[in-house]
């Protein structure tokens, strides 16, 4: 794609049911401290149909992750249709997925060395993303004027890194569970500490909803634990470990219809013996639903720098294992299993051994381990601009989220001034996928005094 002497382009405007959509790309700077090599970063604009040519203010909406792409809207429905009601929606491919020079399995390979990756792998956090977004906004925005931006989950990271660092770009700010724990250092060990409280919290409330599952998963990782190699193989060519099998609860514990999905995926586990004596075995369909709803393959950023985004000049090391390994008397899925009691399903935590029993992350152990050593990473926030902060922000804090705690968010939100608070038990992590108007406009509200804060 031929940019000449701009550097971005912009698309002719095209059409799903209700919305009219048009394509932007960037070509950005990988570093920003050096301007020498460059990357494409993509953004799609939204608005209803009719409103292609009216002036409308800008929203620029910040995906969870990291490492995930914007939605793909197929109609106008969800809190993207109530936005376009007054907004021009800008989804932002962050750097690195969706169609912005996309770090996937095979793309990652042609940089060679381990050392090499994760020196790329240090322009592809919350700093970088945010410098995108400024670059987008004034080259996108009519006389460069400040836009809202509505950040879900780690896209509410980075809307906090960007009230850290380029507030003058800021109309207001929208976060859906997204507020991030902002002190020095490697902020993961609190994390993990508080989350595991909230695993354990939702494990007990999955196996009251199905207690007849405990005995399934028993049965299950008896299974896995028995198998030459200690585990089944994946379709991938990946193996499924009693310690891969508690994975599930990453996306299964925090969303919403998550518990409902991981039962029903249970009910199909085993093969149906067809001939009398048969070897019972775990079934293909199992297998391929499990590798669906881990993502590695396709995303392998989130793999690579999830305990990263919680690092300001110092390393991870390992972070979620390490507290992981205080909890093993609760956690061991094989003492579970032969003690007939439940087996705890983990959450959003990555271990160093994903990187032996996941096929497609193989390639990236000696990087991952070289990103959880490195400790000079540079800031993401800054706590005297957000103690002094102007812009206005809505927060949804989800009360019982299990991505990121209830107490963590509500430290950091007593660290931004004049920040207003919508707290809830109604909805899990997932709100605005579940309830994406009703979400988006008590938060509109509270920013334009229709709706109680306090």
């Amino acid at each position: 794609m031929d940019y000449g002497t701009k550097d971005y382009i912009s698309g002719h405007w095209y059409s799903v049911p209700d919305l009219s959509l048009r394509d932007h790309r960037f070509s950005v700077p990988l570093d920003y401290s050096s301007l020498s090599d460059r990357i494409i970063v993509f953004a799609r604009e939204v608005v209803s149909v009719g409103k292609e040519e009216k002036q409308l203010p800008y929203l620029l909406y910040l995906q969870g992750g990291p490492g995930f792409e914007s939605p793909r809207p197929a109609e106008a429905s969800g809190w993207m249709k109530r936005a376009c009601e007054e907004y021009r929606v800008i989804l932002l491919d962050q750097r690195g997925t969706g169609l912005s020079t996309p770090l996937t399995v095979s793309s990652l390979s042609q940089l060679g060395s381990a050392t090499k990756l994760a020196d790329y792998m240090k322009h592809f956090r919350a700093d970088s993303i945010v410098n995108d977004a400024e670059f987008i906004r004034v080259r996108l925005v009519p006389d460069a004027e400040p836009w809202t931006i509505l950040g879900q989950s780690y896209g509410g990271f980075c809307a906090v890194t960007y009230l850290s660092f380029a507030p003058k770009g800021l109309k207001s700010v929208l976060l859906t569970g997204g507020l991030p724990p902002i002190g020095n250092g490697c902020t993961a060990d609190t994390v993990y500490k508080a989350c595991f409280e909230q695993v354990l919290s939702q494990n007990e409330k999955y196996y009251k909803r199905f207690p007849q599952d405990i005995a399934v998963v028993c049965e299950v990782v008896n299974y896995l634990a028995k198998l030459e190699g200690g585990g089944a193989l994946l379709p991938s060519g990946g193996i499924l470990t009693p310690k891969g099998l508690q994975t599930l609860g990453l996306v299964a514990l925090g969303s919403g219809g998550g518990f409902e999905r991981l039962h029903f995926m249970f009910e199909r586990v085993w093969d149906p013996i067809l001939v009398p004596g048969a070897k019972k075995q775990i079934s293909h369909y199992f297998l391929k639903a499990y590798e669906s709803w881990i993502q590695f393959d396709t995303n392998p950023i989130y793999a690579l720098l999830h305990e990263a985004i919680y690092c300001q000049g110092a390393s991870s090391r390992w972070s979620a294992h390490k507290i992981r390994g205080e909890h093993e008397d609760i956690f061991d899925p094989i003492q579970a299993a032969k003690e007939a009691r439940p087996v705890y399903f983990t959450g959003e935590m990555i271990f160093p051994w994903m990187f032996d029993e996941i096929h497609a992350l193989r390639p990236f152990k000696e990087t991952a381990h070289l990103l959880a050593e490195k400790q000079d990473w540079p800031p993401l926030y800054d706590v005297e601009v957000l103690n002094n902060n102007k812009v206005p922000v809505a927060a949804a804090v989800y009360y019982e989220d299990m991505y990121v705690n209830f107490n963590v968010a509500m430290e950091t939100a007593s660290q931004i001034a004049g920040i207003r608070l919508w707290v809830t038990n109604e909805f899990m992590h997932s709100g605005l996928r579940d309830g994406g108007p009703q979400v988006f406009d008590q938060l509109m509200g509270m920013l334009q005094g229709r709706k109680p804060w306090f």
